[in-house]
């Protein structure tokens, strides 16, 4: 179905029935956890079709690939974030971040296995890697939801510093979610920990950004990211 402009309604693609959806769903949960269970390079799109009672040219249908799966876990866990950050609340910009950082790990929370297992793939320079330009929608995506968490903020600083800023806080969140899936103190305990030392500290973060000597380094720190790590993509 179109909208008057021609633009397609989001829900299934055109000519998928509900069948179809179903067995693409089932086929995505099997390989999800196949990959949780084995690892990434360990797991093939053969084990995927036996454990799931199907060929592989059904399959190859849905998933062309085992990058196709990954994408679609990012697709899924990114449109989640979204949903999510509806519900951020008005107030001061670490209140935002520390909410917006808490419903990411919230999100991901049931996918932390084959997060884990899959760290080689996101911290790699590979096409499905994090900072790829193949997973760029789903980067981006988040990526916006700390800049928002910024830059809509009731103290936020002038739009150049809360847009880097928001940046910087986007790269933090990673590398606590990094934390979190090395993390083997009890339910992940010491990810809670660090969670509520950075909440005692973005008090007095906020009040450095009034210095010209601090929002001149977020403004370098966040070139230095985009150089590193997002590059030409």
């Amino acid at each position: 179905m179109f909208t008057q402009k021609g633009k397609r309604k989001r829900g299934r693609p055109a000519g998928e029935t509900a069948q179809g959806a179903a067995a693409r769903q089932r086929l995505y949960d099997t390989a999800i956890e196949l990959i949780g269970e084995r690892g990434f390079d360990a797991t093939t799109l053969r084990d995927v079709a036996s454990r799931a009672n199907v060929s592989v040219g059904l399959l190859y249908r849905y998933f062309p690939s085992k990058q196709a799966i990954v994408l679609a876990l990012y697709d899924q866990l990114s449109r989640e974030q979204i949903e999510r950050a509806t519900a951020m609340p008005r107030g001061r910009w670490r209140d935002r971040f520390l909410f917006t950082l808490e419903a990411s790990l919230t999100i991901l929370r049931p996918h932390r296995q084959t997060l884990a297992a899959l760290i080689p793939v996101l911290i790699s320079n590979a096409p499905d890697g994090l900072f790829s330009g193949t997973t760029a929608f789903s980067r981006e995506r988040v990526q916006r939801l700390y800049q928002d968490a910024v830059v809509g903020a009731s103290d936020a600083p002038r739009d150049e510093v809360a847009a880097a800023l928001g940046r910087l806080l986007y790269l933090m969140h990673l590398a606590v979610v990094l934390w979190w899936l090395l993390d083997k103190s009890p339910q992940q305990r010491a990810t809670r920990a660090l969670v509520r030392l950075m909440s005692g500290a973005l008090p007095a973060a906020a009040l450095t950004l009034r210095l010209p000597k601090v929002s001149a380094f977020i403004l370098a720190g966040d070139r230095l990211f985009q150089e590193a790590l997002i590059g030409d993509h």
